[in-house]
């Protein structure tokens, strides 16, 4: 009932009429529309939660890694050095913190340094202004941060575990006959309430009458999300609110109301970074991959617009989902262009592997236009990477191959399964299963290695990229020598400037180098020049590889199998991807194999044809019978009875009850090896702790196959028999007849849950009843030593009374 309330009283205060609020302690305690109002309000408290949480973190984020300049620039005289310490954040994260500490070396700092002198202009401006006002602010900021300190630490752990043990399940549930519970459920409610009038319900309407007095409520209204940007144009405007209040305050020498508007700039404004960094630009990166790449579908954009009119909410998560996956497999490569290049070449880019890169901290303590232009920048660079190898290339090959465009996407009209499967089962499966192999990773980082050695030696830029050996060797004695000295002379400093003084210490301490010294040859910027243009040619080319070799290989085997049938491209590009792989993996064991002789040869190709026998057994039946029943089980618990209408007869595609199957095992697996142990848990971790080499073909058959299979066959076999061999025999109509036979499959798993729901409600009633009965009757506990009495007799000879006992 509290998630109920909550809902309604979410949807009252939105609806913006006076006859809602009169009417709310009536439609509180009202009972229709139970269920929907119970899950909006489940999914309102949880936001709430999250909200709230995500508050407390970001107090702590500004307590510990230091307010901002701007908001701290009047602290007390005597906390001079707590103070420059929380100034250090504020230079930026990454590349702008290590390069001012590197010696000197022009050409690498020229590249590294890059904003730098910026920053610390800019810093020693604010600086400057703010000195002004610390003579007039100092005593009453000093009185205001030591009470502020002696809150964080006046604290009473005992007092909080007095309260936690006080706060029991029985006494929030009402099972101790106490009233507590109807207290709980009133604070709940008023919290929340005031959680949501607060966050939601005031920049809502903040937004909704700018934008109604601005005039653009129909363009807001036509692009079918009217909440969602009315309440972040509200938190817009109310930050700029804020800063211009916190501005006022500063003026005016208003101490406590400036730092209270300041740490809410702060609040509002991460939330609106985090919004932007996560759910906007991938949206961006989303929407131009599938802008670019309408040509490769044969679509055009009135086909995207009809779509989103459609279903709005589905086309922003897809395309947001697509965009995400995008960033996620850009940055994966980043990091392994990482390995390979020489320290500072990718000074422009954030080093995800820095221990000092704290992206929450850069959001507190970075200025808005900066993040506003690594967000220009970063939709530049994205969009022109998307533009390269993908738009270029598709208009290349529609020029050389005009037959081979479009790709197939389209499935049959009555397919109970739609396109988003396919897509989940290449993203999912395929490719993660290529890209965590070893082989794979070391395949590519070799490729990226070999293109930097063949362009550093061509365009004479082998130090710039690589870096020198010789003094690669001899910087890193030289680093280890300063590291031993910087930790003799950071010994004292560190107990007295507190914790994130020592943090930082130990973290800079045998830390990565930023950059390392090269040699600057003639022409420097002409052959960076020509070094990005061949990049650009070779991306190119291996975009158009990456999207003609895989799907005309699997169109190849797979017309073998189909015939001219059409297939979904993602079925040959699976197809063409393994196969490649299959093939560059068999050509390099070949040539590792070669200087071993014939013999050995032969011997390896015994071995591992044994392997791949087993391999395949396995394979069929854990990744092909598995999945397949499993995924008619689906489609006939799930899937049948919620489409097809009992007088219609369900049609079944095993070729994407497979594809569901698999999603499903690898999610069951997910399941499986998060929960507690028990048979299956344990046969699945032996199975992968044994590998692919050490596979146990017996054991896999015999603990898991087996087992598997025989379940999923009894769970479609045995509703079959009742219903077509046992309820025809008790002379019930057709229409019953039916009935069973579409109804008996989900009618079976409700049974089985309730089961299960009533087994775990036993046992823990069962553990509470025995809870409440050691509390009332329990006087004490004591351990008593555990002796065999066959040991004593062992160590000692029995007297003669042991006969008589």
């Amino acid at each position: 009932m509290d998630t109920a309330e909550e809902g309604r009283i979410y949807k009252c205060l939105f609806t913006g009429s006076v006859t809602s609020l009169l009417t709310l302690p009536l439609d509180m305690l009202s009972t229709d529309n139970l269920l929907a109002d119970c899950l909006q309000g489940c999914f309102v408290v949880t936001c709430t939660l999250c909200a709230f949480i995500s508050l407390v973190w970001l107090r702590e984020q500004i307590v510990h890694g230091g307010a901002p300049i701007w908001l701290e620039h009047a602290a007390p005289p005597f906390n001079a050095a707590g103070h420059h310490q929380n100034e250090a954040p504020a230079g930026g994260n990454g590349a702008e913190n290590v390069a001012p500490e590197q010696p000197a070396n022009p050409p690498a700092e020229n590249a590294v340094v890059g904003e730098n002198p910026d920053a610390q202009d800019e810093q020693a401006e604010e600086e400057e202004e703010e000195n002004e006002e610390e003579d007039d602010a100092g005593g009453e900021d000093a009185a205001d941060a030591n009470n502020g300190a002696q809150d964080d630490m006046n604290w009473n752990a005992l007092e909080w575990d007095r309260a936690a043990e006080e706060l029991t399940w029985e006494r929030m549930l009402g099972l101790d006959g106490s009233l507590v519970f109807l207290e709980h459920v009133f604070w709940v409610v008023s919290l929340n309430t005031l959680f949501i009038l607060v966050f939601a319900f005031c920049p809502y309407h903040i937004g909704h009458f700018s934008l109604v007095g601005l005039g653009f409520e129909e363009h807001v209204q036509a692009s079918h999300f009217e909440g969602l940007i009315t309440t972040i144009v509200g938190y817009i405007l109310l930050a700029i609110t804020l800063i211009i209040c916190h501005g006022l305050a500063t003026l005016v020498k208003f101490h406590r109301s400036r730092r209270l508007l300041g740490v809410c700039y702060i609040v509002v404004k991460v939330s609106l970074l985090v919004v932007v960094e996560i759910g906007v630009f991938p949206l961006i990166c989303g929407w131009w991959l599938d802008i670019c790449s309408l040509e490769m579908f044969d679509a055009t954009l009135k086909d995207r617009e009809l779509s989103f009119q459609s279903a709005p909410g589905t086309t922003m998560f897809l395309h947001w989902l697509v965009g995400m996956v995008y960033v996620f497999y850009f940055a994966s490569f980043i990091l392994l262009l990482r390995e390979v290049l020489r320290p500072g070449v990718l000074w422009f880019l954030r080093n995800l592997n820095d221990p000092d890169f704290n992206p929450v901290q850069e959001m507190i303590h970075l200025p808005i236009y900066r993040h506003l232009r690594r967000f220009i920048l970063s939709v530049i660079v994205f969009g022109s990477i998307v533009l390269l190898m993908l738009w270029l290339p598709i208009r290349i090959i529609k020029s050389l191959l005009p037959h081979f465009l479009p790709y197939n996407v389209m499935l049959y009209s009555d397919a109970p399964v739609s396109e988003l499967s396919l897509e989940l089962l290449l993203l999912q499966v395929v490719l993660p299963a290529l890209l965590e192999q070893g082989h794979t990773r070391q395949w590519l980082k070799g490729l990226v290695r070999a293109w930097t050695v063949t362009a550093g030696y061509l365009l004479d830029l082998h130090s710039y990229l690589l870096g020198d050996q010789e003094e690669n060797e001899n910087s890193a004695n030289q680093q280890v020598n300063n590291n031993q000295h910087a930790r003799n002379n950071n010994a004292i400093p560190v107990v007295g400037e507190g914790l994130h003084a020592a943090h930082q210490a130990i973290l800079q301490q045998g830390g990565p180098v930023g950059f390392q010294p090269y040699r600057r040859p003639l022409n420097f910027p002409l052959r960076i020049f020509l070094l990005i243009v061949f990049m650009c040619i070779t991306l190119l080319i291996a975009s158009l590889i990456c999207l003609t070799l895989p799907v005309f290989a699997g169109r190849w085997l797979m017309s073998f199998w189909t015939g001219t049938a059409k297939i979904h491209e993602l079925y040959t590009a699976a197809c063409g991807l393994y196969v490649c792989w299959l093939t560059i993996r068999a050509v390099t064991v070949l040539v590792a194999w070669m200087p071993q002789g014939r013999r050995v040869i032969f011997q390896k190709v015994k071995e591992w044809s044994l392997m791949i026998m087993k391999t395949v057994i396995v394979a069929v039946l854990l990744a092909g019978v598995v999945p397949l029943l499993l995924g008619l089980l689906f489609e006939l618990v799930i899937v049948a009875p919620l489409r097809v209408p009992l007088d219609q007869t369900p049609l079944f595609y095993p070729w994407q009850d497979w594809a569901l199957g698999v999603l499903h095992a690898k999610i069951i697996a997910a399941i499986t090896l998060m929960g507690p142990q028990w048979w299956l848990k344990t046969v699945i971790e032996q199975v992968y702790a044994n590998g692919i080499r050490n596979i146990d073909l017996q054991y896999i058959v015999r603990k898991l196959a087996a087992p598997v299979i025989s379940v999923l066959l009894l769970s479609l076999c045995v509703p079959y028999v009742i219903a077509s061999g046992i309820v025809p025999l008790l002379g019930v109509t057709a229409e019953m007849q039916n009935l069973v036979h579409r109804r008996i499959y989900p009618f079976l798993l409700m049974v089985v849950v309730l089961m299960g729901i009533l087994s775990f409600q036993v046992r823990q009633f069962k553990r509470l009843y025995e809870h409440i009965k050691n509390d009332k009757y329990l006087v004490g506990q004591r351990l008593v030593n555990y002796e065999r009495k066959s040991g004593k007799q062992g160590t000692s000879p029995p007297p003669p009374q042991s006969s008589q006992e």
